[in-house]
């Protein structure tokens, strides 16, 4: 039996997922039955080929290596989200984006794609990466799930919207090639999901351009001409992405500890992505510890887990 994790993030959350990992070797008897981490998905930002959730932040070549390294001398894969909807051909050589595939490019990495565009430049350029279609396509037809799965995709992320429609997900031939999202922040069937990651493209767009131009100054959304035309105001008053996992645990698309070893891995699911590559460190590990540790060492092991942050001073605590 495996319960196959794809954590967030590997920059913002980088020692924290490190630590954790590290957790996971040395206390095994912490976690529920076949735990393991499939994946750290994210970006280096500002790439702009990122997608999903707009991240911040400049990183330089040698933090990209050092956490290339970290993860993989781990046998852990990095899955960089490249999932911007936005992308046209003028894109493709960005220096940046291209220097992240080549230092990762040792064929254990992957890329989770989303452009049409960009896919078949990975394809073409970058073939030892594994290929990974995301939930960004908002592929909620159960037939066209079916026909995205026939595709030549190392893994396939099933839209939310299907995590709990047992009468499709039973009629998947390859269930091992399924991801299921099972922390969705976002409100169930949400009408300006796709209008939303198209102004999360636009935002990495413009704070990329603004980097290149204005290393040292402040950002300011509302400045950038670009980024206008994908503003909406609805999507800036709306609060998904803050919600806990208390919170997400009452959507009808959340996916419940008990569910995932008493229902998906019956069924042949082995995949599961936890969100939360912008949440704060202490959601995020609240997350991790409802998903992957046993209920009864929840507490012991979120305690052994700050101290380790303490001591890396990933976190400032007194002792």
């Amino acid at each position: 039996m495996k319960a196959r994790f794809h954590l967030p993030d590997f920059s913002k959350h980088y020692a924290f997922n490190i630590i954790f990992a590290e957790m996971l070797q040395v206390l095994p008897d912490y976690f529920r039955e076949g735990v393991e981490i499939a994946s750290v998905y994210g970006t280096f930002p500002p790439a702009i080929w990122n997608g999903g959730r707009f991240q911040y932040g400049v990183c330089d070549k040698n933090f990209i290596k050092t956490v290339i390294k970290a993860f993989n001398d781990r046998g852990i894969p990095l899955r960089f989200t490249f999932t911007n909807p936005l992308i046209e051909k003028k894109h493709l050589a960005d220096d940046y984006c291209n220097m992240i595939m080549h230092l990762a490019d040792n064929g254990m990495n992957e890329v989770i794609v989303a452009s049409p565009i960009l896919e078949d430049y990975i394809r073409t350029n970058y073939p030892n990466y594994k290929l990974t279609s995301s939930t960004c396509k908002r592929i909620t037809e159960p037939d066209r799930l079916y026909d995205e799965l026939d595709k030549d995709y190392h893994i396939v992320v099933i839209d939310y919207d299907l995590n709990n429609n047992f009468e499709a997900l039973e009629k998947i031939r390859d269930k091992k090639k399924c991801e299921l999202l099972v922390n969705a922040c976002c409100n169930p069937k949400c009408q300006l999901r796709s209008e939303h990651y198209r102004v999360i493209g636009a935002e990495q767009f413009a704070y990329a351009e603004h980097i290149k131009k204005y290393p040292n100054k402040d950002f300011d959304f509302t400045a950038i001409e670009k980024y206008r035309e994908f503003r909406n105001e609805a999507i800036f008053g709306c609060q998904c992405m803050n919600r806990t996992i208390f919170e997400s645990s009452k959507l009808s698309s959340h996916i419940s500890p008990d569910a995932i070893w008493e229902k998906y891995i019956p069924m042949g699911f082995e995949q599961f992505k936890i969100e939360g590559r912008t949440i704060d460190l202490f959601n995020l590990m609240e997350h991790y510890m409802y998903y992957m540790v046993k209920p009864e060492c929840r507490d012991e092991a979120r305690l052994r887990l700050y101290i380790q942050l303490a001591k890396r001073g990933v976190i400032k605590a007194q002792f």
